[in-house]
């Protein structure tokens, strides 16, 4: 383990290293930051450290304005309006998906199969059919499916099976 990241577990900051005047660097496999904040906030995404917590619904966050924005979605506002169909969203990155149905930009591609998707999240549930990972479980049966829509088709099938007895 790294002097830097253990010492910031620590709380505590080598004085060379916190200095916001030169790049620091805590693992040559990650990131360099020339700011200490931006450090802490990256040490986040090992440490799993979440001191921001939202005392609504309890959900923790690992940065400020990240609280902030999810706030937003409490609270009903929807500052981020679209141009084209007047749909109003809490978070800015919505109304950037959003807006990707009406431009149809796909930029997460496929490299098995070259199919485009408009988020992220998408590529990687498609990616579950190329790598036959099945992490949807059905609570009724031993059956596992790669989407939790098939998932929910089989369970009909469980449903259909009861209501006939």
């Amino acid at each position: 383990e790294h002097t830097l990241l253990r010492n910031y577990n620590n709380g505590i900051f080598d004085k060379d290293f916190a200095c916001n005047k030169h790049t620091i660097q805590h693992d040559t496999r990650c990131k360099a930051f020339s700011q200490n904040g931006d450090l802490i906030k990256h040490l986040r995404t090992h440490t799993g450290e979440k001191p921001y917590q939202y005392s609504q619904c309890y959900k923790a966050f690992s940065q400020r304005t990240t609280l902030i924005s999810h706030h937003r979605t409490h609270s009903g506002k929807k500052p981020y309006q679209c141009c084209q169909c007047d749909q109003a969203f809490s978070l800015n990155i919505s109304i950037i998906y959003h807006m990707r149905t009406h431009t149809g930009e796909k930029p997460y591609q496929c490299r098995q199969c070259d199919k485009d998707f408009s988020q992220n999240s998408d590529l990687i549930k498609h990616m579950r059919i190329h790598t036959r990972e099945k992490t949807c479980q059905c609570n009724l049966c031993d059956k596992a499916f790669s989407m939790n829509c098939y998932l929910i088709k089989h369970e009909d099938t469980h449903w259909r099976e009861n209501i006939s007895m």
